[in-house]
Order: C-alpha cells, then structure tokens, then sequence
C-alpha cells in the first residue's frame, strides 16, 4: 500500500458536506482506505476571486491503485457530487488534487506529481503541514513542515 496526499475543496453548496461526502466516498473504495485529515480552513479564492471562499482539506489515503487510477477515482467522485468544469480557478462544488503520491515523480499529460504548485498555496501547505509533516516532496526532497508557508496568503486562513 502506498500513502497518498489528497486535497480537497469546495466553495458551492454546503461545502462541509461536499468535503466529507467526498471522504465517505473515497473511503468506501475497497482498495482505498482513509488514514489522516486534517482540520478544515477557509479560505479566499486564489486565481478567479470573484467566488465564495472555499473550504479547503487535505487528507492521507493508502491505496494499491496507481497514480492514474486515484487520479481517476477522484475525478469521478466530483462527477458524482456534480462538479461542472466551467472556467479554470472558477467556483466547483468539489475539487480533489493529488498532492504526493509515496515517493513518486510523474509527469504526464494528465498528472504531475508532486502537485506542481503545492509549495505556493497556503490552503495546501497549513492543512498538508498538519497531517504530514515529515512527508517528503521527492522533486526538492524537503520535508513537508520544512516548506515556508507563503506570506502573501497567510491571513487569508481562518482554522474551523
């Protein structure tokens, strides 16, 4: 079994619901299994702003699935909770990334792990930083709680 950061978002509808509707979800995988998640925070939008805030999480899977496989399982899991994917940063009922997958780099037309712009979101890196500090990005070999939570986003946090 391999140890999987997800994070997780939403800012439509009831966002708890969404977000711990998705965890059932990913949880009632029979080769998926729950581990850790962190504490919800909500946050301001980052890109398109003109949005509600989001209620963002990050959570610890183990799994035997490969990177394309959870990527897939997610993806079907915001279907399932009616995500429609209008505008890039745009508001989403549901939206699930795949942070760290074990130690592995990929890069491929549809995934690139580690996350590519996890280090430069705080909505990542205080819930990531909570559950799995001694995680290591493999691409800078840093360990998760050693990465400088960005200055400009800070602020923007509110612990729930």
């Amino acid at each position: 079994m391999t140890k999987v950061y997800l994070g997780l978002g939403s800012n439509v509808g009831d966002r708890e619901h969404q977000l711990k509707e998705a965890l059932r979800l990913l949880d009632a995988q029979q080769s998926i299994k729950v581990t850790r998640v962190s504490s919800l925070y909500e946050t301001a939008p980052v890109g398109y702003v003109d949005q509600p805030d989001f209620l963002n999480l990050c959570a610890e899977i183990e799994t035997d699935l490969t990177p394309q496989a959870v990527l897939k399982n997610g993806l079907d899991i915001e279907q399932q909770l009616h995500r429609v994917r209008k505008e890039r940063w745009g508001p989403r009922t549901l939206d699930i990334d795949i942070l760290l997958y074990g130690n592995k780099i990929i890069e491929d037309q549809d995934l690139s792990i580690p996350h590519p712009r996890m280090a430069e979101r705080a909505f990542v890196l205080i819930p990531l930083q909570e559950i799995a500090p001694e995680a290591i990005n493999p691409r800078t070999q840093t360990k998760i709680k050693d990465i400088e939570v960005p200055d400009e986003t800070v602020n923007k946090y509110h612990k729930r």
